[in-house]
């Protein structure tokens, strides 16, 4: 599975920085001893890993695998009569992949496996296919929308001038609303953060105005500068009675925070829950993984982003160079589109009715500039089957009237998003898109690479960033469309994450993004079609037997 920082690549500077750490002789004594520290704290870190839950939940995984895997060997090598019927079973299942509704470079990445492998591709999809448990989930966030549907209603008004101003907006804004229950604002007002810096310096800001509640869901949290901070401040304001709730997701179990970390925050008097905590049984809905960033503040504040509670997203702890990444703060009515999102992520495994109208029915905020454009908060599912996340993306190519530029960390594309990208350049548009110039996974990197000599040949405009990793999410638009979220341009974000986003039109802030994006612009290296073929010839193969299976990865 794709996790933001379970797979550490070694950097050419960080190893630098190691090597002169410990063979050093102009420091002398000094450099010696941290460099056997180093050593030291590695040989522990293995020792702890070898021994921790983590590595026993990944042994009864292969234990599992192998139980699976050895009996279909067998009857694949030695039966005959089942190897055929295993064939026929192989075909029917091409035939119902085929006629599916879906995307083709998922059904192509299920055929090869089925029809290569009759026994196991066969079985293996069987598998993936009859999992309940993201059948269970999407009824229960259905019944939940129902629930809450009262609490999100579109203002006929905003409506009906967005109408008369953009009617390609407004069916995009019925487009959501009408599949994500999320409609559009005004009275709402945005402030971009152009860095983790940034936006851990406001949070704290804005936390320590807290009165009433505060709401986080975050993929990724991690013991540190950062997270230590705002648990500090979050206790002291248990401590002034207001509401705290804290949701991370599962993954964090494994490699970041203790198994019974919840227990610990719950007896500071903060409600913490793990979302589809890691467990040692073979099941396919663990893969859908809660890549979500929200904070909550009184029902009037919010902040979502790429950002995570770790220290690399604020740069006091260095990986793959410098980190850029980016979130905005949104003020007023749009905040309740993320306090109903955290609601029903929050109550999924819960039998009990939360109280909404508590959290939901707060007075309107009083805004400098309440006539500031429109915006649109939004969730996307996967178990829902409608990829609001990318759809929103490919909107804005196909409306885009001079440019769409784009920051990622990833680009692992599907064919329709392909044919966007390269249809928006073929007919004038400048497409650009900024890539990392030191990945984090060195299988995403190598995937990318292999789109390069298509798109930039179609005129789509390719740049790296010289100072290390790009984990924005960022889209803007003709001076007048963007969104700030967290997802990538990848098949786990369109298809396998829960994610959320927000979608900004006519916004005074829209022009704060692309300001920032030239900045960042300014400290790249623009890629040549023939990127790929400078890839050694490992490299080069591994990429392009793993786009073939990306959907699946």
């Amino acid at each position: 599975m794709q996790l933001e920082k379970v797979i550490l690549p070694i950097t050419v500077k960080r190893v630098a920085i190691s090597t002169r750490e410990e063979i050093s002789v102009e420091k002398g004594n000094g450099y010696m001893q941290r460099g056997k520290g180093h050593i030291q704290n590695g040989k522990k870190g293995i020792l702890r890993l070898v021994f921790s839950r983590t590595a026993f939940i990944v042994l009864l995984l292969i234990f599992q695998i192998v139980i699976l895997v050895i009996p279909l060997l067998r009857i694949q090598n030695y039966s005959t009569y089942y190897y055929i019927g295993f064939t026929l079973l192989a075909a029917i299942l091409v035939i119902y992949i085929i006629n599916k509704q879906g995307n083709p470079t998922g059904k192509l990445a299920w055929m090869i496996p089925v029809l290569v492998f009759p026994v196991f591709g066969s079985v293996l999809y069987l598998f993936v296919e009859f999992q309940f448990g993201a059948t269970w989930i999407n009824r229960r966030l259905r019944t939940l929308a129902t629930e809450t549907k009262q609490y999100a209603r579109q203002n006929e008004e905003v409506m009906k001038e967005l109408e008369s101003d953009s009617p390609y907006v407004a069916r995009l804004t019925e487009y959501v609303e009408n599949q994500g229950g999320f409609p559009i604002y005004k009275n709402s007002s945005v402030k971009y953060l152009p860095s983790g810096e940034e936006k851990f310096e406001e949070m704290k800001i804005q936390l320590e105005k807290a009165h009433h509640f505060i709401f986080l869901e975050y993929f990724i949290v991690e013991d540190g500068d950062m997270w230590g901070a705002i648990l500090e401040i979050l206790n002291r304001k248990v401590k002034e009675g207001v509401e705290v709730r804290f949701m991370y997701d599962g993954m964090c179990s494994l490699v970041l925070l203790p198994y019974k970390y919840p227990k610990k925050i719950n007896a500071m008097g903060i409600q913490c829950k793990v979302f589809s905590p890691i467990k040692p049984a073979l099941s396919t809905h663990q893969n859908n993984r809660d890549h979500r960033k929200v904070l909550v503040i009184d029902g009037h504040t919010a902040f979502t982003g790429g950002i995570n509670m770790a220290d690399e997203y604020i740069n006091s702890k260095e990986r793959f160079g410098y980190w850029k990444d980016t979130a905005i703060m949104i003020k007023g009515e749009a905040v309740k589109s993320f306090t109903l999102m955290f609601l029903q992520m929050w109550n999924i495994d819960t039998k009990e009715a939360d109280n909404y109208q508590k959290y939901l029915n707060i007075p309107a905020m009083e805004l400098g500039n309440p006539e500031d454009g429109y915006v649109m908060p939004y969730a996307d599912s996967p178990v829902d089957k409608e990829n609001i996340g990318e759809n929103v993306y490919l909107d804005i190519l196909y409306t885009a009237k001079k440019y769409v530029h784009i920051m990622t960390p990833y680009l692992i594309l599907d064919y329709e998003f392909i044919v966007a990208l390269t249809y928006a350049a073929k007919r004038g548009i400048d497409v650009t898109i900024i890539m990392p110039g030191i990945p984090d996974k060195w299988y995403a990197f190598v995937v990318a690479k292999t789109y390069y000599k298509e798109l930039i040949g179609a005129g789509v405009s390719i740049y790296e960033y010289t100072p290390g990793f790009i984990h924005a999410k960022v889209f803007t638009s003709d001076d007048e469309k963007a969104v700030v979220g967290t997802i990538n341009l990848d098949y786990r974000s369109f298809y396998l994450h829960f994610e959320c986003a927000a979608y900004m039109y006519k916004n005074r802030e829209v022009a704060h993004i692309e300001q920032d994006f030239q900045e960042t612009l300014a400290q790249c290296k623009k890629m040549e079609a023939n990127e790929y073929q400078n890839l050694n010839i490992f490299f080069q193969l591994a990429g392009r037997i793993l786009r073939i299976f990306a959907p699946l990865m």
